[in-house]
């Protein structure tokens, strides 16, 4: 888990989600928005409404236009007090590192969450039943997921493995992390993360 002071209030921290496809970290991010009442950056939708602006020649390479998009848009909710969730693969670390410097540029703490899924037939079933909900947005084929580029971490991400954790237990590990008592009631095995 990666942490730094914060000079605003409590409220105002930035909280990025990391994991591959189909682990269930959107699933987590949004229940963990609701409850926080936080500022909800998701980077498939940022990237679909670029593509789908008709900016960009069809088959185009977005690059790293909805993750700059992100980082913008959490900077000017962070310096109004906001607390944000960015929910992404962020595979590389260059990314983790521009969210890093969002938060030290808005001068508020950060944590890091890697969701993943240890059990692969499991992984693997999440994302062949998984329907879309982004208009336009094509889900990756498990083989595009398992060969993404996933880069190793360079800090201590709070870890959550939704193969044994489920969406109202792993909120609360994140509340936890933030140092906040309490947490969301009604978790149980049945209450899984890719469900």
């Amino acid at each position: 888990m990666t942490a730094q002071q914060s000079a605003l209030p409590s409220s105002a921290r930035l909280i990025l989600f990391a994991g591959l496809p189909g682990v269930g970290k959107t699933t987590i991010a949004r229940a963990l928005a609701e409850r926080l009442g936080a500022v909800y950056l998701r980077i498939d939708t940022l990237e679909q409404e670029i593509l789908s602006s008709g900016l960009l020649a069809p088959g185009t390479d977005i690059g790293p236009a909805g993750y700059r998009l992100a980082c913008r848009l959490a900077a000017d909710n962070l310096r109004l007090g906001q607390r944000v969730i960015i929910d992404s693969v962020n595979p590389l670390a260059i990314t983790r590192q521009a969210y890093r410097a969002v938060a030290a540029e808005a001068g508020v703490d950060y944590l890091e969450v890697e969701v993943v899924c240890s059990d692969a037939e499991e992984h693997r079933r999440r994302v062949e039943t998984r329907s879309g909900d982004i208009p336009g947005h094509i889900l990756p084929s498990w083989r595009q997921v398992i060969e993404r580029t996933y880069e190793p971490w360079d800090s201590q991400p709070l870890v959550l493995d939704t193969a044994t954790l489920g969406i109202a237990a792993g909120t609360t590990e994140i509340l936890r992390a933030l140092g906040m008592a309490g947490g969301i009631s009604g978790d149980s095995a049945e209450d899984s993360a890719g469900r």
